[in-house]
């Protein structure tokens, strides 16, 4: 499982033209399922998630998490994070999920995260949408479990 995250100032999603979600300051989340994804990784990148301290305190340092001070979440399946680009030019994308499964897990980890008191908010799975965000920062993170 992937995590691509973002702080950000903002987020959205839109799908037809028409804004279905939106956050202010907080993560955008793409989260990508992989063939040998389970509900234990969900379960660990969600709490690395909560916990990462990437916000900066009054020092300016990464030293809060989005949990220390109360941000938003916006997480947003992205199939394309499971593509391979190593061989050729065309992305292999044989390590993904299924969708019925892949969305079974993405709900889960989303269902996870609403757990926490903060502010969560989706995409749509398999759907096509035009994500908008400004960047706070740039800061930028990949996780992997």
């Amino acid at each position: 499982m992937k995590a691509l995250i973002q702080r950000v100032k903002s987020a959205s999603v839109s799908i037809d033209g028409q804004i279905y979600s939106q956050i202010h300051k907080g993560l955008l989340i793409f989260l990508g399922v992989e063939k040998n994804d389970t509900t234990s990784n969900a379960d660990w990148l969600v709490s690395k998630i909560l916990k990462l301290r990437i916000f900066e305190d009054e020092n300016e340092k990464m030293n809060l998490s989005v949990s220390d001070i109360n941000r938003e979440i916006l997480v947003v399946s992205q199939f394309t994070l499971a593509g391979d680009c190593k061989k050729g030019t065309r992305p292999s994308f044989d390590n993904a999920k299924p969708p019925q499964e892949a969305n079974e897990l993405y709900e889960y980890f989303v269902s996870e995260l609403k757990k926490s008191p903060l502010n969560i908010q989706t995409g749509v799975f398999r759907a096509m949408m035009d994500i908008s965000l400004i960047n706070d920062g740039p800061v930028t993170f990949m996780l992997e479990h």
